[in-house]
């Protein structure tokens, strides 16, 4: 990837653009230079449960905008039927990520749109995911977000995609 940074855009090495400033734990663009957390490969297909503990691992780590980018990968390569499900997941993970970076409100609408999107789910949930649960957590953190008006820890509060407790 090149990495220029003046009047030039980054790119990739088709040439599209592509920001390649080192990112922190939750995403947030750092200087160049920085010292930043590996970034997820773009366009990686995994089975869904490779895709569901993927994303788990990085939401327990505290890294909810990386796993918001392993569902999306799943959102865009799996099959149509599963990507309304897929989408919500990312966003719930977007929705977590706001609400770690300080941003009540949006992190609020994400998490409450998200859970929609996975509660409305039909389908047969791929191993390792508990789709109600998931919502119920989005739909809690939500409320929880607007009440404190303050950042969330995202490792603390990450949720468990197969809807058990920590403890269990």
């Amino acid at each position: 990837m090149s990495t220029a940074h003046g009047g030039d855009r980054d790119r990739d090495e088709e040439g599209r653009a592509r920001n390649a400033r080192p990112r922190d734990g939750l995403g947030r663009p750092l200087p160049y230079g920085a010292e930043g957390v590996p970034r997820q490969p773009e366009g990686v297909v995994r089975t869904a449960a490779g895709t569901v503990a993927e994303a788990q691992a990085l939401l327990d780590a505290g890294r909810p905008f990386h796993a918001h980018e392993v569902f999306e990968d799943a959102w865009k390569a799996g099959p149509a039927h599963e990507r309304a499900l897929w989408r919500g997941l990312a966003q719930v993970a977007v929705g977590l990520t706001h609400a770690a970076r300080g941003n009540a409100r949006g992190g609020a609408r994400l998490l409450r749109r998200g859970a929609q999107s996975v509660a409305s789910w039909t389908g047969t949930a791929p191993d390792g995911l508990d789709p109600a649960a998931v919502a119920a957590w989005a739909r809690e953190l939500a409320d929880d977000v607007e009440r404190s008006d303050r950042p969330v820890d995202a490792a603390a509060r990450a949720p468990r995609l197969d809807g058990r407790t920590a403890s269990g």
